[in-house]
């Protein structure tokens, strides 16, 4: 029992660095950060913002020097709060059937890999479904499937990025797919072409070509939206261009009303925008939050709010739009654990804690991790709707 972890100790890392590996799109494209350092299950992680302030048109000539001007500097933070574990139990027996086949070892790394590998895939969903609740807005078509006939909706997604004043030429964005999207774009005879596609990666690997800035990615993380069932919403009041609380009446709520992720279109405004939350109802009126930098254009009095259909929630951002925090789980003085070991995949910084308990003629290797997510800028995310 005293050596199980040691003996492991290759087979651990090994399914560290699959894990990371794992076919996920949405934890390579956000900020992670990671170590191998224990913390405790809701640690605050704080992060400081600024804005942009005054800037100043003309400079004045004084023998006196002038007053600086005023800068906001606030606080944002996260927390800690999520937390994925797995066990794996063995017997006596486990063990001594299993070395006189394949080895204990072997196949007790093998488990550890498909453990990790679903852990991941778990982290992988919470970075998605930050990603699309903090969207600022949308393009495509919801319930139908990009890339049918061609990619333009990759640059109005782009779009919406630049825009928002946000960067698009420091190799930091990402779109992020569903297997759908992503055949769909194979399927596509000019990116098939070497000659058009200036290469043969798509058409030989299947790899998704990096388009319009973005790094393309595929994952099965990709979350599907289903609409709330809020209509008949009038905005109450006429909005300025910038406004992110639209206050509305009217409106039918239905079994849900307005939901974090819902689309929403303003009569009289092109633009799709995206329910980040904060819907309040006191029956037929409320408001609803969208992102900054809130909307493009002004909305009028009575002006009709209409939700969007359901819809695969493919994600354009870039990479400082979420931050991933992960570490592994602290273990009290007093843990029944009798071996521990932090793994930590040196690519992707996945860290987890794994332990081994002992029991009556029974033990267990047991892998936990606590993360949180933050969407720190919905400036830089987009929604591509499939």
């Amino acid at each position: 029992m005293a050596n199980v972890l040691t003996s492991l100790a290759a087979d651990l890392y090994k399914a560290a660095e699959i894990a990371g590996r794992s076919a996920v799109g949405f934890i390579p494209s956000v900020t992670v950060n990671a170590g191998s350092e224990v913390a405790a299950q809701n640690t605050t992680v704080r992060s400081f913002t600024t804005v942009e302030g005054t800037i100043n048109t003309s400079v004045t000539p004084s023998m006196t020097i002038p007053e600086g001007d005023d800068n906001t500097v606030g606080v944002d933070t996260m927390t800690l709060d999520k937390e994925v574990n797995a066990k794996i139990p063995f017997t006596g027996e486990d063990q001594l059937y299993l070395n006189q086949s394949s080895g204990f070892q072997t196949v007790y790394g093998q488990l550890i890999t498909r453990k990790m590998e679903g852990m991941v895939r778990t982290i992988e969903a919470a970075v998605a479904v930050e990603a699309y609740i903090n969207s600022t807005r949308a393009v495509g078509t919801a319930g139908t499937t990009p890339f049918a006939t061609n990619f333009d909706t990759v640059a109005e997604a782009r779009q919406i990025i630049l825009d928002n004043d946000m960067p698009v030429n420091d190799g930091q964005l990402s779109l992020i797919v569903n297997s759908s999207a992503g055949t769909k774009l194979r399927n596509l005879a000019q990116l098939q072409k070497v000659n058009e596609a200036g290469g043969s990666d798509l058409l030989r690997q299947g790899t998704l070509l990096d388009l319009q800035g973005f790094m393309f990615k595929e994952s099965s993380g990709v979350q599907n939206h289903v609409k709330g069932t809020a209509a008949s919403a009038l905005v109450n009041g006429a909005l300025v261009a910038g406004a992110t609380s639209i206050v509305f009446d009217t409106s039918t709520p239905g079994a849900s009303g307005f939901k974090a992720g819902d689309v929403i279109t303003i009569a009289g405004d092109a633009n799709k925008y995206v329910v980040v939350g904060g819907v309040t109802l006191t029956g037929a009126a409320g408001t609803v939050e969208i992102a900054s930098p809130g909307l493009r254009t002004a909305a009028a009095n009575n002006a009709a709010i209409t939700v969007g259909d359901s819809y695969a929630a493919n994600i354009g951002l870039h990479r400082s739009a979420i931050e991933l925090a992960i570490r592994p789980m602290a273990s009290p003085l007093a843990s029944a654990a009798q071996e521990q070991m932090i793994i930590q995949d040196p690519v992707s910084g996945l860290a987890f804690t794994v332990e081994v308990y002992g029991g009556y003629k029974k033990a267990m290797v047991d892998i936990t991790a606590i993360y949180g997510v933050k969407a720190w800028n919905p400036r830089a995310i987009a929604t591509l709707l499939g």
